[in-house]
């Protein structure tokens, strides 16, 4: 698995949803952190997606392209 994406929960699920629109398995790492740190976004929090290798280039063009 690779990282494609790291920012705010919010922004990791739209971003997540753009991924499964375009029939993009991924899934999202340290959720949890992030509800737990949201008020606190100075602490860190970040939430990451992770794809499988074989899809990695499409997407991040797809986040990219964002």
């Amino acid at each position: 698995m690779k990282e494609v994406f790291e920012g705010s929960l919010w922004e990791a699920e739209l971003v997540k949803g753009l991924l499964q629109a375009e029939k993009v398995e991924c899934m999202l790492r340290d959720e949890t952190l992030g509800v737990v740190t949201s008020p606190y976004l100075t602490l860190g929090g970040n939430v990451k997606i992770l794809v499988n290798d074989k899809d990695f280039l499409r997407a991040i063009s797809i986040v990219n392209a964002r």
